[in-house]
């Protein structure tokens, strides 16, 4: 390959990268739909997510604790890797 051709392969190379990461970032999900869709699947109902806050004074390394705000309920979800979160309803 030619210098010239191979600059050119490279920089399509890094255009192609920074708009699939663009794309990705746009199509976030915020912490809170991931923390409702996670409760819904776990039987929850969470109608409308309103704002999700990490409780810091009861999160640990490599286990965090959330309080998310739904439309129709609170919860206290504590999420710990490769396990189901566990979730009590706050009144």
């Amino acid at each position: 390959m030619t210098n010239g051709r191979w600059i050119f392969l490279s920089a399509l190379a890094l255009i192609d990268a920074l708009t699939v990461g663009r794309a990705a970032a746009q199509g976030a999900e915020t912490v809170q739909d991931m923390l409702a869709a996670q409760i819904r699947s776990q039987g929850f109902t969470c109608d409308k997510a309103l704002g999700a806050t990490k409780d810091t004074a009861r999160s640990r390394a490599d286990h965090a604790v959330w309080v998310l705000r739904c439309s129709n309920a609170s919860y206290r979800v504590s999420r710990a890797p490769d396990m189901a979160a566990k979730v009590e309803p706050l009144r």
